[in-house]
């Protein structure tokens, strides 16, 4: 199993998420990646968020843990999501880092308007309204395209 830790940044109720074209559709994720050799979860964040969109980052707690399959690669990814906060710039997208189109602040109450992956819309936004405490969400029933 694959690890990918990825991170919640908040700004005035809005999340902010990277949007990817796959199959000529909009797929958005939080910011984050694969943690490299020997390298922490907080310091994969840190790293690709200062590569992909040139932030420095401060890192919180663990706020979501979700599973999900990909048959299609024969592999399974366990996504962990950190809370966290800009701490230096603006993000801003880095075209030779990473192959998302651009990125986006969505209000909370709208992820589940979008298509996420993993596949976690309504789960952050109930946790981030404080309608949740749960943590561990399991296996995610991933939409693919």
């Amino acid at each position: 199993m694959k690890v990918r830790p990825a991170i919640c940044l908040i700004k005035n109720d809005k999340v902010l998420l990277m949007r990817y074209e796959y199959n000529n559709q909009n797929i958005y994720n939080l910011p984050g990646g694969n943690p490299d050799r020997f390298e922490t979860l907080h310091e994969t964040l840190n790293r690709e968020l200062l590569e992909e969109l040139n932030v420095e980052i401060e890192v919180g707690s663990m706020i979501l843990i979700a599973e999900v399959s990909l048959k299609q690669q024969n592999d399974d990814v366990l996504h962990c999501i950190f809370e966290g906060k800009i701490t230096e710039n603006e993000p801003v997208l880095n075209p030779n880092e990473t192959s998302a189109k651009e990125i986006v602040w969505v209000p909370i109450e709208k992820l589940i308007d979008y298509i996420l992956y993993p596949n976690i819309g309504n789960q952050l936004r109930t946790k981030l309204l404080k309608v949740s405490d749960e943590i561990y969400l399991g296996k995610i029933n991933q939409i693919w395209l």
